[in-house]
């Protein structure tokens, strides 16, 4: 398998297994009885998060390029024509990881999200779609928007 293919499977792909995966743990590991808290604050946390990504955006642009156009060469995954910053992949990727972790205190799965989302960010830089600064700042916003579960009351499903 050649490198360009293994980078764009990460850089793209990995979003699906982050993606099934959160929706799996959203959907049947989370207690009952509590459920509308719970999806309540994961969906205020992403619309936070995203809502300030897009301040970000507008207050702070450090290139109107991306890092292939400014190398004149093809990008190895796919964007959206925009400049970039901060990454929505790493903004939506971590909003998912951090909504697992607060619903349902699973640390392996949490891990798992954890090495994805970072495994997506590394790969996205590497494909040049990105730089390491879109991506960390799309990681901390999402981190940013999961601020809402501080003080949350945890509730654990019944084993």
């Amino acid at each position: 398998m050649s490198y360009e293919i293994i980078v764009r499977i990460f850089a793209d792909g990995a979003v699906i297994p982050v993606v099934l995966i959160g929706a799996y743990m959203l959907l049947f590991k989370v207690a009952k009885g509590h459920r509308f808290e719970i999806y309540s604050r994961v969906l205020i946390a992403g619309l936070t998060a995203y809502l300030l990504a897009k301040i970000a955006s507008i207050l702070y642009q450090p290139s109107l390029e991306r890092p292939f156009e400014l190398l004149g060469v093809q990008a190895g995954a796919l964007f959206l024509n925009n400049p970039g910053f901060p990454s929505d992949h790493a903004l939506f990727v971590t909003v998912i990881a951090a909504a697992v972790w607060y619903a349902t205190r699973n640390v392996r799965v949490t891990i798992a999200l954890a090495i994805l989302v970072a495994c997506i960010c590394i790969a996205r830089v590497v494909a040049l779609v990105h730089t390491p600064i879109d991506m960390l700042f799309g990681v901390i916003i999402g981190l940013i928007g999961a601020m809402w579960y501080i003080g949350a009351p945890k509730y654990l499903p019944k084993r």
